[in-house]
């Protein structure tokens, strides 16, 4: 069938999870990157831990505890750096290339979304901060369902959502679980995989391996 939709990741793929610790780079120190790293491994660890175990917290409580973690990791005893640092990634920066790419897809006639474990409020904080609203058609939250992504039933939020059926959506993400997650359900996923890494998931494969978002205008899917 032919291609209808691209709907994508958000964290990570439209939105850098790194911005939130850039902008506070001097107050976290010298080991603000890697902050940053088990803040996201956390984020991410606790919602396939919470969606195994048949119990949900919604991302923004992930969020907070998951930085908690990580600060108390590195000694960082700083309530107002975990304050500062949790209302920037409620206005996490759009990569730069993010709101051409969905700009240039709605022109050329292709429906347009986001389909993501965060919470309705922080993606609708994060889409006004970088103003790519007007360019989405969809935003879609696993917080309708009460469970995370990669089970079935949240890629399933995005086809009834377009009437669609999953090969006419293209689903892009940044994270190689997410696309393994995405092939599964049977859409056309298609891996933003901007720092180079090794392939996974062999039974689930990407469509395409792009190195930015800019590359989807040239890929022939």
């Amino acid at each position: 069938m032919a291609v209808r939709a691209y709907i994508f990741d958000a964290y990570g793929t439209l939105f850098d999870v790194h911005a939130a610790i850039a902008r506070h780079r001097d107050r976290a120190g010298p080991d603000a990157d890697r902050i940053s790293d088990l803040w996201r491994t956390k984020q991410l660890e606790y919602t396939w831990t919470l969606t195994a175990m048949g119990r949900y917290e919604n991302f923004e409580r992930l969020t907070e505890r998951a930085l908690d973690f990580a600060l108390a990791r590195f000694g960082k005893n700083d309530s107002a750096l975990r304050a500062d640092l949790l209302a920037s990634y409620r206005k996490l920066d759009a990569f730069a290339d993010a709101k051409d790419t969905l700009r240039a897809l709605k022109q050329a006639g292709f429906a347009t979304g986001i389909l993501s474990n965060g919470s309705p409020g922080m993606l609708q904080a994060a889409i006004d901060a970088s103003a790519i609203g007007g360019v989405l058609d969809h935003v879609l939250s696993v917080d309708a369902l009460g469970f995370y992504k990669p089970r079935n039933e949240v890629y399933a939020l995005v086809t009834k959502a377009l009437a669609a059926q999953p090969s006419e959506t293209v689903f892009v993400s940044s994270n190689r679980w997410d696309i393994a997650g995405a092939a599964n359900f049977g859409f056309k996923p298609v891996w933003v995989n901007r720092a180079k890494l090794p392939d996974e998931y062999p039974d689930m494969k990407p469509v395409a391996v792009i190195e930015s978002l800019s590359a989807l205008s040239s890929l022939k899917i």
